[in-house]
């Protein structure tokens, strides 16, 4: 296991402690896994690709060290709506 510190955002932001794919794998070099283009059976055109994980890697090993704050998303400003001017 070769464990490696990340930032994740989904679902929530935090520090998690992750697996990551062995750099001196023969079939996937480090990759983690091998992408697969794919045809449609009946006319052989290109249908789309999958992701084929490899056997060094377990992208499910995973644990959360830490939660982070989440950011807003735009600035909020809190101002009294009524203010300090005389109402005349």
């Amino acid at each position: 296991m070769r464990p490696r510190i990340r930032r994740t955002t989904w679902p929530r932001p935090a520090l998690v402690l992750t697996h990551t794919p062995d750099p001196a794998c023969l079939d996937c070099r480090g990759e983690g896994g091998h992408n697969r283009d794919y045809g449609d059976y009946d006319t052989g055109e290109y249908a789309g690709t999958e992701w084929e994980p490899c056997h060094c890697w377990d992208e499910t090993r995973r644990w959360t060290l830490l939660p982070l704050p989440r950011t807003p998303q735009w600035p909020r400003t809190h101002s009294d709506p009524w203010g300090d001017e005389p109402p005349f």
